[in-house]
Order: structure tokens, then C-alpha cells, then sequence
């Protein structure tokens, strides 16, 4: 019975008394309900037409003026294609406040785009990497970079907060990590979630890019076998992509004093470690700025996330970018799971982007703002 495992994202985490989502092709259903009845194994529907729920979020879009950059809507989900466009046209008209770059190519010789973001106030400054959409399907992640550009480019006159944080840091910000795996899943496949590269040996494309990162690489929590949706790759970085970043942040670790991802789906903000239950030696500072970031979120709609170390909080995974991150002297090191926790999984709806991405805002501007405080 073939399911696709929404959360969590491997089998070996399936546990005794906890929820499981999965995603059943149409014909399988009649098989699936009554081995669950009879399994005595309690479960609810949650999105009975999928096709449909996919139609909603892509369908219908000529009617929206999606082209126009000037009138950009942040409250749609956007293609590969106009999330590039965007990127340039930011790069034209904000030449004070915006810089963008690429890390390299994709496997399929995309550029690896990031925006760097802040005022050319003085030579050095620290600065803060973000990154969103590791995993192709969780299109809530782009959506939010993209907010957060918007947010700092249209409040820096206003707000003081976010002044101080363009004055006195850079942001580097890649709207779409895997861009290979974001693109097909707006083409052929909604919920594809790994990169693209080809395997041989299994006529099965793609790895887990939060699996391949060199820090515990392959164990616990990730697969060797190709066809999984958590396959770690044949060696640690075999994918171009997650080579890239790290080449970039390895160069700037100096510099860099938080890395930040953006997941879905889980209502989540996760700090090291993935890969084992052990406490980090900063885990006071990282701790405190966990707690106050999900406080300030929760104030805008109350919306609740749970916080922690990722291994006890989630589960355990090997090979992830924000073990690497930390390992790596980066010492704020987080990883955010945005919503929800299932009713909608990772067809979160463009109705709710817009409360999704301003209290992820609260909790970021949070982060960034602990940062510039010393802790000891």
C-alpha cells in the first residue's frame, strides 16, 4: 500500500500514540479504511478531495495581475519564474538597500539566488542568513522570505526596530533553496519534496537536501535508499545546491551569527540538536530567544508554537543544515516548522499567508533583535 508520509517525514518516527499524516492515492482507499478499522486504528479525513484543494492554490490564475512587479501580491503563492523576476526588479530599484547574487547552480544549472539586504553603512558588519524552501513542497517557506524582504524594505523608514537591524546587520535571503524541486512541484508534482539529481542505479530522482549535509551525515533518521523522501545522497554535499550554500557559509562564518530555516509543517521553532539528545553549550542564550520568539508570535493571533532542542521536540534527524550551521560556528543556529499541524498540511491556503508570515515576523525580529544584545 503505497501512502506518501506527510508528518512525519520518515517511518523510523512513527511511534506508538502519536498522529500520522498521510497522503492516499484515490484507489487505495477502499484498502486502507477497512486495515485501519480493522487495526482498530482511529483516524479522520482531513482533505477529502485533494485535487481540488491543489486546483484552489495554482488554478485560476490568469484573472490576478501577477505580473506587475510594482503591485506584487505577497499573498499568493508565486512560480519559480516571477519569484526570479521579482528578485531582479528588487535589485534594480532598491540598488541602496539590496544586493543579489547567486551561490551557484542547481543540478539543473538554475542560479542559486540570495538577496543580501541592509545598509552599506560601514564595511563589516554580522549578518543573518535565511533560507526558505529546502523542501520543495512547503510553499509556505518562499512565501515567507519573500515577506520578509517586503517587511524590511517597506518599514526601514518607519519602524526603528527594523532600522537598527538593516543598519547594524546584513541579511543574506534565498527565497527558494532547492529551485529544482520547487519547480516541479509546481509542474508536475505538488509534493515533491526532495532535490532533482539523478540516481542511476534506481531510476529515482532527487535527495533530501536537510539530509546532506556533512554533521552525523546518514544516520539516524535519514535513509540510504534512493527512493526515499528522506535519502541522505550517495556522499555528504553530493548535491550541488546544498555544496553551494555551504561553500558560501563556511566563507562568511565569521561573519554569519544566525542561520535561520523555514519548514513546513508543525508549528515549530527547533535549535540544535538534530542528530542527539544533548544540550548545546550556548543553550541559555538560545533558549531564551526561542521563548521570547514564540511569545511575540503567539501575541498576534495566538497562535501556539512548541520550542526546543529539534531531536526532542520533533524527532532525530541526521545530516540537517542547522546542525551544520551550529557546528560550523554559527551560534544561533533555528529551524521553523510554520503552519499548521495538519488540517491543511502543506496546502496551507493563500488566505493564510498573510497571518502565517506577520507573526513569523514578530518571532524573527525577535531573534534578530536578541542577537544584537549580548548574552552571556
Amino acid at each position: 500500500l503505497q501512502v506518501d508520509l506527510w508528518q512525519p517525514s520518515s517511518p523510523f518516527h512513527i511511534v506508538e500514540g502519536s498522529a500520522v499524516d498521510v497522503r492516499v492515492p484515490r484507489n487505495a482507499t477502499w484498502s486502507l479504511l477497512p486495515y485501519l478499522h480493522q487495526a482498530n486504528i482511529q483516524y479522520t479525513i482531513l482533505i477529502s478531495d485533494l485535487e481540488q484543494a491543489i486546483e484552489n492554490q495554482t488554478g485560476g490564475r490568469s484573472h490576478r495581475n501577477r505580473r506587475s512587479l510594482s503591485g506584487y501580491n505577497y499573498e499568493v503563492y508565486h512560480s519559480l519564474e516571477e519569484i526570479e523576476d521579482w528578485m531582479h526588479y528588487l535589485n534594480r530599484t532598491y540598488s541602496d538597500l539590496v544586493h543579489m547574487f547567486s551561490v551557484g547552480k542547481s543540478y539543473e544549472g538554475r542560479p542559486l539566488h540570495v538577496l543580501k539586504l541592509g545598509k552599506r553603512s560601514r564595511p563589516y558588519k554580522k549578518a543573518v542568513w535565511i533560507d526558505c524552501g529546502i523542501h520543495a513542497r512547503e510553499w509556505i517557506g518562499p512565501a515567507f522570505c519573500q515577506w520578509f524582504v517586503k517587511e524590511a524594505l517597506q518599514t526601514y523608514q518607519t519602524d526603528p526596530d527594523m532600522r537598527k537591524m538593516l543598519t547594524q546587520l546584513y541579511f543574506y535571503i534565498m527565497p527558494v533553496f532547492n529551485v529544482d524541486g520547487y519547480h516541479f512541484s509546481w509542474t508536475y508534482d505538488r509534493f515533491w519534496r526532495k532535490t532533482r539529481s539523478k540516481n542511476m542505479r534506481f531510476h529515482c530522482h532527487g535527495v533530501d537536501a536537510n539530509r546532506n549535509w556533512k554533521v552525523k551525515w546518514c544516520d539516524e533518521g535519514a535513509s540510504l535508499h534512493p527512493c526515499d523522501d528522506t535519502y541522505c545522497g550517495p556522499f555528504p554535499e553530493s548535491e550541488p545546491e546544498v555544496k553551494a550554500v555551504a561553500h558560501f557559509l563556511r566563507k562568511h562564518r565569521k561573519q554569519i551569527k544566525a542561520y535561520l530555516s523555514f519548514h513546513a509543517y508543525a508549528q515549530m521553532l527547533l535549535y540544535p540538536y538534530s542528530y542527539k539528545y544533548a544540550t548545546i553549550p550556548n543553550f541559555n542564550c538560545v533558549e531564551s530567544a526561542a521563548y521570547n520568539a514564540v511569545n511575540a508570535l503567539q501575541s498576534a493571533y495566538g497562535v501556539r508554537y512548541r520550542y526546543g532542542p529539534a531531536s526532542s521536540t520533533l524527532y532525530v534527524s541526521s545530516g540537517s543544515s542547522m546542525d551544520w550551521a551550529y557546528k560550523n560556528g554559527i551560534p544561533y543556529a533555528f529551524a521553523f516548522e510554520l503552519r499548521d499541524t495538519g488540517h491543511f498540511g502543506f496546502l496551507l491556503p493563500e488566505t493564510l499567508i498573510k497571518p502565517t508570515c506577520t507573526e513569523t515576523m514578530l518571532a524573527v525580529k525577535n531573534i534578530t533583535l536578541h542577537l544584537l544584545k549580548k548574552c552571556h
